[in-house]
């Protein structure tokens, strides 16, 4: 027999984390869910698609939309440009005459967008709450205390950081104000060979941030280093779980941070797809974990995975190791070339973040900004856009 005991009303106040998962809060400098002004349509009002073709055409070259490889189909049809989030920021700076950039994508990837695109210019998210994850996964205050760590270690003059384009304006300011640089999963291997020539290559280390598996796939698997060469610092523990002597040997410190979607596949995935599907070729991306990369037939960016696709035989089979939408896409693209291609795990794992942006929220946004209303404008402020399009502009001078 239980016992009732009277309810105790508790002074408990919610932390400013749970009021941001919550949508209740706005924090500009986090990639985690703010609260999105407005009123939605209906999402199953039947007149979507056509509300949204009027806005779009009463906008005229005004509106400039980008969709990242991500992003739903019902997103992608109004997209003047599709591609990763790199390509599309300098998509976004190659359209001077547009007066509004709607990035259908995630939060750090607009931030990237206003970075290199004009003052005149204005960057719209169609959702505050569609941020990044793993860019969560390093803050400006770690990272500022990862560097306090290694200057007491004594190592932080030999460091250039790395930070993979999937991070806050914040880190990639960081980057710059150190001598760094960014990637992405397509010139990693190059950003690495830049950073290692900074200075005597026996002596240079690397932080890379905020992605370990990028990191160390691309240190290990393209460069030829060892794991043993590689650290893997932890925010959340004190001196990163590192001794002093564990980051003077190192020549990778790795950030722990990683894709929520490519982070959960694993080999088992792997060895199911090839015992069902005789002859699959497996390609992943450089996300994934390192026993899943070297597991893999092929690895490579989004974009490298598009053009091995496009460059396949007929009759040929593939397990793809990255977001569901956009295997589903190349799936139905390429059935008529008899390209079979499924997703590597059996688990359905779409981009929650990058689905926030569905077709209400972009119809919304277009027709706002018809009526000349000005929504989720997304800016960085002047300090940080200098530094950051330091690090960016050392990327881009990459050979």
């Amino acid at each position: 027999m239980t016992t009732a005991h009277p309810v105790q009303d508790l002074d408990v106040q919610p932390t400013p984390l749970a009021l941001l998962l919550l949508g209740r809060d706005a924090d500009p400098r986090s990639e985690r869910g703010v609260e999105c002004p407005g009123d939605l349509p209906s999402p199953s009002d039947p007149d979507l698609v056509e509300r949204a073709r009027a806005a779009k055409e009463k906008l005229g070259e005004k509106v400039f939309v980008l969709g990242h490889h991500y992003q739903r189909d019902e997103v992608i049809q109004f997209a003047d440009v599709t591609g990763d989030s790199f390509k599309l920021a300098r998509d976004a700076a190659a359209r001077p005459e547009a007066e509004y950039i709607v990035f259908c994508g995630v939060h750090f990837m607009a931030e990237s967008a206003d970075i290199l695109t004009t003052d005149d210019q204005k960057v719209v998210l169609p959702d505050l709450a569609a941020g990044c994850s793993m860019a969560d996964m390093a803050t400006a205050e770690q990272v500022a205390e990862c560097w306090d760590v290694l200057t007491e270690a004594g190592v932080a003059e030999q460091v250039v950081p790395v930070s993979y384009m999937n991070s806050s304006a914040d880190i990639k300011a960081f980057t710059g104000r150190h001598g760094g640089t960014i990637c992405t999963s397509s010139n990693a291997k190059r950003a690495l060979e830049w950073a290692f020539d900074q200075g005597e290559p026996s002596a240079v280390k690397v932080l890379f941030l905020p992605d370990q598996h990028l990191g160390r796939n691309t240190a290990v698997r393209d460069m030829g280093m060892s794991l043993e060469d590689c650290v893997l610092y932890n925010p959340h523990k004190p001196n990163g779980g590192l001794t002093a002597e564990e980051l003077r040997d190192a020549k990778m410190i790795l950030w722990r941070g990683h894709c929520s979607v490519h982070g959960r596949f694993s080999v088992e995935s792997v060895n199911d797809v090839r015992a069902r599907i005789p002859g699959v070729n497996v390609l992943v991306h450089p996300e994934c974990k390192h026993e899943v990369v070297a597991a893999a037939d092929h690895v490579g960016s989004t974009e490298y995975i598009i053009k091995a696709l496009e460059a396949a035989p007929a009759g040929s089979k593939w397990a793809i190791g990255t977001e569901l939408n956009l295997v589903r896409r190349l799936a139905n693209r390429f059935a008529a070339e008899d390209k079979e291609i499924v997703f590597l795990d059996k688990t359905v794992c779409f981009c929650s973040t990058m689905n926030r942006i569905d077709l209400p929220h972009l119809v919304w946004t277009l027709e706002s900004l018809a009526e000349g209303k000005l929504v989720n404008r997304i800016t960085v402020d002047a300090e940080t856009e200098k530094y950051a399009k330091l690090a960016l502009e050392r990327m881009l001078a990459l050979p």
